[in-house]
């Protein structure tokens, strides 16, 4: 019986099982090692690790869990978890079953990409979706904004900070109604509603957009707003209710709706999604597992 088990071994979990692993609770940590991050060369924004390689985070973060031997970290991947009374089972993909007195669901999200060829080269690498990560290093070039919804605007209005040579390509989705196009029109912004056939570029630098028909706008890096779901569906098993924009709804504490489960880090928050929010997250979340934990003892 594990006071607690951490579903989801990116910044968030890792943040909890060290704060657990501290209050000397007994933890295992389930990670299938499948990370949203690992297209990325570097991550930012995260005071003392700024411009450290993700792989590079997590292998720090394991240094540092390793000091405490109640927890343990497991490589595989969670199917199935269930409630039976007062505990939990998890049931992973090699059919081992765990109990856990609390479990914390940090499994993140993943994003979906637009349907433009070739973006899965440029991705991570010279197109992001996030500009407070990458818009340092791409600041002053000439930037598309690459959006086929209608949250492009406030898109925009940020990558404007750290560039004003942009262009905004919304792949003949949602056109930009006039308001709005007039807006971008007086700070200098092109708007071209034509369908993006593909980006073009040398090995993971693009270079340039390419549209229907026949224009071919240069380039040198670009930003787009993805849709987001959630990695696993194992909130969804246990009845876990959602907020709106869709992260699992937790209180102050990281407690969702279910009695017991707790969810961490992208998991309940989606947006913003960096480390330092991710990792701040795990620490609150698992010092409400803890608090949780402690009064149940003196019941």
């Amino acid at each position: 019986m594990f006071d607690t088990v951490i579903i989801g071994g990116g910044p968030a979990g890792l943040s909890a099982a060290l704060v657990l692993g501290r209050a000397r609770r007994n933890v295992l940590l389930i990670d299938a090692d499948r990370p949203r991050n690992k297209v990325t060369r570097y991550s930012h924004g995260f005071l003392s690790r700024d411009g450290i390689s993700p792989s590079d985070f997590k292998a720090a973060a394991h240094h540092d869990i390793s000091k405490y031997p109640s927890v343990t970290i497991k490589r595989t991947e969670v199917v199935h978890a269930r409630k039976n009374d007062k505990h939990f089972a998890i049931v992973t993909m090699n059919k081992d079953v765990f109990e856990a007195k609390k479990i914390i669901i940090a499994t993140g999200v993943k994003e979906i990409l637009p349907n433009i060829k070739s973006l899965g080269r440029f991705y991570g690498k010279s197109i992001f979706n996030c500009v407070y990560c990458d818009g340092w290093e791409v600041r002053d070039k000439r930037l598309a904004i690459l959006s086929s919804h209608l949250g492009t605007l406030q898109l925009v209005k940020l990558v404007y900070n750290w560039s004003k040579n942009l262009i905004v390509c919304t792949n003949g989705h949602h056109p930009i109604d006039q308001k709005t196009k007039q807006t971008l029109q007086l700070k200098g912004i092109e708007v071209i509603e034509t369908i993006i056939t593909e980006l073009t570029g040398a090995g993971d630098q693009v270079e340039a957009v390419r549209f229907a028909d026949g224009r071919e706008e240069p380039i040198e890096a670009g930003f787009i707003s993805p849709e987001w779901c959630h990695s696993g569906y194992i909130a969804n098993g246990l009845g876990c209710k959602k907020m709106p924009q869709g992260g699992i709804m937790t209180d102050g504490m990281g407690r969702t709706n279910i009695q017991g489960v707790y969810a961490a880090g992208d998991s309940s928050i989606i947006s913003p999604s960096q480390i330092a929010i991710a990792v701040g997250d795990g620490s609150r979340t698992a010092i409400g597992v803890n608090m949780d934990l402690t009064n149940e003892e003196f019941k």
